[in-house]
């Protein structure tokens, strides 16, 4: 009996082992609400709204008008804090753009300038 408890030991551990190297092929995503609180300096605020439209500050901007904007709006600024607010129908292609564009500006003028997504508490 005893060697028993012990295969079944070894087989349990095998298998919670393997179960973490695999990744899972689709993720859930419920954005924009959490539960966090986290509260950072915020430097800049970016909109998307559920149209897909743009805005630096209340602006109305453009991609490539958004790299501008953020360039002249962020010169003498070190480790500034970009709040992207988006509406909770917008694809995720868009949050990648706006952080694709901060990213760009970094390489560039070598910054380290970061992006986070603003949330609405539950």
């Amino acid at each position: 009996m005893a060697s028993m408890s012990d295969l079944v030991f070894l087989l349990l551990i095998f298998f919670m082992l393997t179960s973490t190297l695999v990744a899972p092929s689709a993720i859930n995503l419920l954005l924009p609400s959490s539960d966090s609180r986290t509260m950072v300096p915020q430097t800049l605020n970016i909109h998307v709204n559920a149209e897909r439209q743009l805005f630096l500050e209340d602006r109305p901007v453009d991609i490539d008008g958004l790299q501008e904007g953020l360039v002249e709006r962020l010169e003498g600024i070190h480790n500034a804090t970009i709040v992207l607010r988006t509406d909770h129908t917008v694809p995720v292609q868009y949050v990648v753009n706006v952080i694709d564009v901060v990213e760009n500006i970094n390489s560039l003028y070598r910054e380290r300038h970061r992006v986070i997504l603003a949330t609405q508490p539950r």
